[in-house]
């Protein structure tokens, strides 16, 4: 997953979208004790600058040292770097022991990684029977009707090529992706529960965020500038066709949460 970002990792800080405090105040409504969150797949500290402020330690942890090196850095915060898979006894010399942690989230990562050995470390981590593991993403931009009018063939015939398979698990809003917990206390099911990040963007902004996808990255290797001239001003008409230079975007997000349980 990390060399797909590794070469636009400014722009992934730069571009990527924040997560609304309700996703987190959520997440930490099902924690009875929130002394200690492990982050997976960080990247640059979006998810882990927000779980700071509600638990008293974070781990945040990711396979790239160039995101880690975008992320805020707070004292209640371990950023480290990780191989892509760890031995429990790995896990349990660098990360947390046993039973030690009180959720583990993964934002806009899980798609990316090796699924039956992930759960088997969140597992072995996590409180039990009340830990939680929260897995959330967030699908494409919605701005307007015009300027959403160009990015869908933009994003549904000129970028679909240039995806990672694992990326479909996003389009489908992670519903039909493999979650062996639990429901939380007060659900009957793990989701994906629906929210919503918004921010005031402009257009040089909306671009930055286009690039910072990975498809954009493995594109540009092929010899292949999705932003051409002729998308560009495509996009630049539908944008400044209201005359307002800065538009609220809305990113809708879509969140798998369960608890471990005594396995």
């Amino acid at each position: 997953m990390a060399d797909l970002f590794i070469k636009q990792a400014e722009q992934y800080a730069e571009g990527r979208p924040s997560y609304p405090p309700e996703l987190f105040e959520f997440i930490a409504s099902k924690t009875p004790s929130h002394d200690l969150a492990w982050d997976v797949g960080a990247g640059s500290g979006q998810a882990a600058r927000s779980l700071s402020g509600i638990y008293k330690n974070v781990i945040a942890t990711d396979t790239s040292p160039k995101q880690l090196a975008f992320a805020p850095r707070l004292p209640n915060i371990r950023y480290q770097l990780t191989p892509p898979t760890m031995s429990i006894a790995e896990l349990e010399s660098s990360i947390e022991p046993q039973s030690s942690i009180d959720v583990v989230t993964i934002a806009q990562a899980i798609h990316w990684i090796d699924l039956p050995n992930f759960y088997q470390q969140a597992k072995w981590v996590l409180k039990k029977p009340h830990g939680v593991i929260a897995a959330w993403c967030y699908t494409v931009p919605e701005v307007n009707e015009s300027v959403d009018a160009v990015f869908q063939p933009y994003y549904n015939i000129a970028v679909e090529p240039y995806w990672d398979p694992a990326r479909k698990l996003v389009d489908k809003k992670y519903e039909t992706i493999d979650f062996p917990f639990e429901p939380v206390d007060g659900a009957d099911h793990t989701g994906p529960f629906p929210f919503v990040t918004e921010r005031l963007m402009d257009l040089d902004s909306y671009f930055t965020y286009l690039k910072s996808w990975s498809a954009y990255q493995t594109a540009k290797e092929k010899g292949v500038e999705l932003l051409s001239n002729d998308v560009i001003e495509e996009f630049k008409r539908a944008w400044t066709e209201d005359g307002q230079d800065k538009k609220v975007v809305k990113h809708p997000i879509y969140l798998r949460i369960g608890r471990v349980g005594n396995e």
